[in-house]
């Protein structure tokens, strides 16, 4: 019976962490950071304490909160409070069930990297393969 050759072995392997359920819009840091902050409070966030969670310019905040919108994850609420607007965002249904599934994914991309790193012997020299560091 014959061993299977690199290529072959190589080719198991390619694409293994990959990660195709990451999604560009929950995975940019600031959009991040605003879904992060609306979870954590389900009865949703006013825009200034979002910016403040967020530290974020009111410019950035709107514009990240316009793309999570549009998606669907965030519901936006405007009312009065005396005579000044205000405007509350608030994670959607499916928000919620998005980011939750981003989570999930997130922790198998560490659980992956921590089998990975368990699994591999440790190197005997600052060289990878006849590569050594810059």
């Amino acid at each position: 019976m014959s061993r299977p050759s690199k290529q072959s072995e190589s080719v198991k392997v390619a694409g293994k962490y990959s990660y195709q359920g990451l999604d560009r819009v929950l995975h940019e840091k600031a959009r991040l950071g605003i879904l992060a902050s609306l979870a954590a409070n389900t009865n949703g966030l006013l825009f200034n304490d979002l910016k403040q969670f967020c530290t974020l310019t009111d410019g950035n905040l709107s514009r990240h909160l316009g793309v999570l919108s549009d998606a669907g994850l965030v519901e936006v609420w405007k009312g009065h409070a005396g005579a000044r607007p205000q405007t509350l965002y608030r994670l959607t249904k499916s928000g919620r069930d998005r980011f939750s599934e981003y989570l999930q994914l997130l922790e198998r991309i560490v659980l992956d990297a921590q089998i990975h790193q368990q699994a591999s012997p440790s190197p005997k020299t600052n060289s990878i393969g006849g590569v050594s560091p810059a």
